[in-house]
Parts: structure tokens; sequence; C-alpha cells
């Protein structure tokens, strides 16, 4: 890791540091308004490398990635690359133990380059690119999840003779979880998978089963993301094993792995639920030894896919203050140099985010104040009523939690602003994972 030309002082032992619990991530400290996170100072970073930019926690990603491993012993775990993805964040997940889920020509690229073994890989996707297959069965990814009765016969064509190519049918069991109806995606009308009620899959099931050159490794599901309880994961339990028992009973075959995906949910806000995990890993094993005893089958090995849990808390996001505006009423708005380019999830979903005044104490005279984006939508806000400094003004840092999952991975250039930078912080030093978008950059790609 490239240092900083000033370290801090451990933050532990500086005068006055306390800790500012969730959602902010563990190592994330505050020193008189002062904000340190992996032992740095969040301001030096800006001072450096500018706004918005993401600042990321190694050891907060790994010690999630960790306790994933810990808590599921027996089971595989891979991480969701869609949530953010670059070749240092795949390697992280690597040395921790898990392997890597993604859903791109890109993903699949990067995490190669990454150096993680192409059987550590799952590809999923409901509307995979001919290009995409293709360069999943050359490499010889470890699974690729079926979403279609169409893919049957395309994978099996691209596999060469005397090799088979895992597969895994993703089912669609019937169950609604999720913080917003756009991320619930185990219902019967969502465009993924295929039905454990109409006959589809026990169909693409039939269909692997008469490909020579692919190998049906089980069942796959996903039922949505930010699942806060555990309730919807025994429902797909019982679901999925009930259709292990129709497979054996009609197909003669026993499936050795269901993988019953992510979105486990994680707080944006100190009040938020999010999902229990030490009950999660308590509960799904045992009701899938349970639910396998009844109807006699030999306990498929669990795949889980965490991504936005991993990611998500370990990284915060840092803005600069371009405007304070009042309007009628008194209604206070602080306008950003970020927003929906940078962090779309406010836009798409009604999120609100925590937001914190860096550089000042907390204790004083405070405001209900909108912060807002820079972007040219009414819908981009990042928090509609955060507590600030009376005084606020330009040029002002605000920096919110939870920027790890779907920030970067969905920014856009909206605007032709530039994607932010990801900068990852461990023990008082920090490296650039990902540089700044420049304007430059962006006019390279207009062909003149």
């Amino acid at each position: 890791m490239k240092t900083l030309t000033h370290r801090s002082p451990p933050t532990d032992q500086a005068p006055g540091a306390r800790r500012l619990g969730l959602p902010w991530p563990a190592g994330a400290m505050c020193t008189d308004g002062a904000l340190q996170l992996g032992g740095v100072d969040v301001a030096e970073l800006v001072e450096r490398y500018g706004t918005p930019i993401y600042v990321l926690d190694e050891n907060e990603f790994r010690a999630r990635a960790r306790r994933y491993r810990q808590l599921f012993p027996q089971a595989r775990i891979h991480y969701a690359a869609k949530a953010f993805l670059c070749r240092e964040v795949a390697r992280w997940a690597q040395s921790e133990g898990l392997g890597i889920d993604v859903c791109s020509l890109g993903e699949l690229t990067v995490a190669l380059a990454a150096g993680i073994a192409p059987g550590d890989l799952i590809l999923h996707g409901n509307a995979k690119s001919p290009e995409e297959l293709a360069e999943a069965v050359r490499v010889g990814v470890g699974r690729i999840v079926l979403d279609d009765l169409s893919e049957v016969q395309r994978i099996a064509a691209l596999v060469p003779r005397n090799q088979q190519q895992a597969v895994l049918i993703r089912v669609v069991p019937g169950v609604s979880a999720g913080a917003h109806a756009a991320v619930r995606t185990g219902v019967q009308a969502a465009q993924f998978g295929l039905s454990t009620h109409d006959g589809s899959a026990e169909e693409a099931v039939r269909r692997v089963l008469e490909q020579p050159r692919l190998l049906l490794a089980g069942l796959h599901c996903h039922l949505g993301s930010q699942i806060t309880g555990v309730t919807p994961y025994l429902q797909a339990i019982d679901e999925l094993t009930r259709v292990l028992a129709v497979l054996r009973d009609r197909h003669a075959v026993h499936l050795p792995e269901l993988n019953i995906g992510g979105g486990h949910a994680v707080a944006y806000r100190r009040d938020d639920p999010e999902l229990d995990l030490d009950r999660f890993a308590r509960s799904v094993p045992q009701r899938l030894a349970q639910r396998c005893e009844q109807f006699g089958l030999p306990v498929p090995q669990l795949v889980l896919e965490p991504g936005r849990a991993i990611a998500g808390p370990s990284a915060i996001a840092v803005y600069r203050v371009l405007a304070v505006k009042i309007r009628k009423g008194g209604r206070r708005f602080a306008a950003v140099d970020g927003g929906m380019s940078d962090n779309p999830r406010p836009a798409l979903y009604g999120v609100r985010y925590t937001v914190r005044h860096l550089g000042r104490s907390d204790s004083g005279n405070l405001l209900p104040t909108a912060v807002v984006g820079r972007h040219c939508e009414t819908g981009d806000v990042i928090n509609d009523r955060a507590n600030l400094p009376a005084d606020l003004h330009p040029g002002d840092l605000l920096s919110t939690p939870v920027a790890g999952a779907y920030h970067r991975s969905m920014a856009s250039t909206y605007n032709l602003v530039g994607r932010p930078p990801v900068i990852a912080v461990r023990d008082g030093a920090h490296r650039v994972l990902i540089r700044r978008e420049t304007v430059a950059d962006l006019l390279a790609q207009d062909e003149d």
C-alpha cells in the first residue's frame, strides 16, 4: 500500500477518539469532528484525491467475508461481484476463502485478471450474450446458472466433445422478499429463472439430463435484496427441497448443491433493520436438514452469494458542499458535487442515507437540511432531512456510510460527470484501487 504523506496517529490512541458505530464501518473513528477510517484521516484523502470519493476499509471487507466463512464452515460462499468488483477486491475475497459470482463478461474478465481460478466462479444472468457464454465455457467456470430453457442447448453446443460444463438451474420459488418491489426477484411475475409451479423448472432438468456435455450440479434461487428476516429463506428451503424430492422421484436424480443466493439486508441508518446473520446461520442449515430428512433426501451442500452484506458497510462516500440554499418556508438545501451519478439508489429505490459533516463536532446547533445532488433531477436526493450545522457553507465536507455496494458498480457518467475514485485504507495506509474518471477519459470515447 502507498502511504500518506502524513501518517495520522493510531486512532485508538488519539485523545477524544470515539467509534461512530452503525451504520459506519467498525474502524470509523471521530475526533473533534474529524473522521478517520482504517487509521487514515479522510480529510487528507480528500485533499489529495478530491471529491466525490469512495473510501473502502479493507479490514472491514475482510472481516465481513471471514464471518461468513466462520458461520457457514460446511457451505460454499461466493462473493456477489455485482455489488462492487475490481481486481484487488476479488483477491481479498479469494484470500478469505470465497469464490466469486459474476454476471457479465466484464465481471468475468476482471475476476480472471485478478487470478481467480475459473472453477471458483459462478456465471449468472437472465439474458446472457453468446460472447459471455462462449467465454465462460472456454475458460471453464465452475457453474453456469441456467435462467431460461433456451440456454440448455446454447451452452451444450459450446462444450467441446468429451467435456462437461456444470450448470445450476435458477428456479423461482414464489417467495416475495426484499425492501423494494424492484428488487424482489423470487416472485412468479419476475423475469428471472424458471417457475417451480408451471413445469418449466422440471422441463429444464429433463433437458439438461439429456445433454451428455452438461452436468446438473443443483438448483439455484435468489429471492431479492435487502431481506431483513430469515423466514423468506426458510420458505424457499421448503419449496426447493420439495422440488428436489420431485426430481428424485420422477428423474432418479439427487442434486448435490442448493444455492439460495444472497440479499442479506444491512443498515443504512442507525435504526434500520438488518438480517440477523447468526440466526440465519442457525436456522437455514437446520431447516434444510429437517426437510431433507422428511423427504428422505441426502442433504445437499449449501451455497450462499452475499455481496452487499460484505462490501456495502465497508466503504463511505465523501462529497463537498457546492451551495446552501434557503427556499420559501425556510427549507434548507445543501447541494453537493455528486449525487445520482455516483449513487443512483436514492433515485431508484427511495433510499435515504445517513449524512455526517466532516470537520466539526455534531453536538452544535443543527438544522434539518435536504442534501441533494448536482444533477438536473428533482429525485436526486441523498437525504431529505439530515441534521447539519446551522452555519453549513460551500466547501464543507459531508460523508455517507454504506457506500461500498451498488455505488461505484451502478455509477454513470450522467451530465458527463466522471465517476469517483475508490481508495482502499488499512492500518494507517492507503492505495488507489480505481482512479477518478476524467474529462479526458470521457472525450477519448467520443469518436470525432
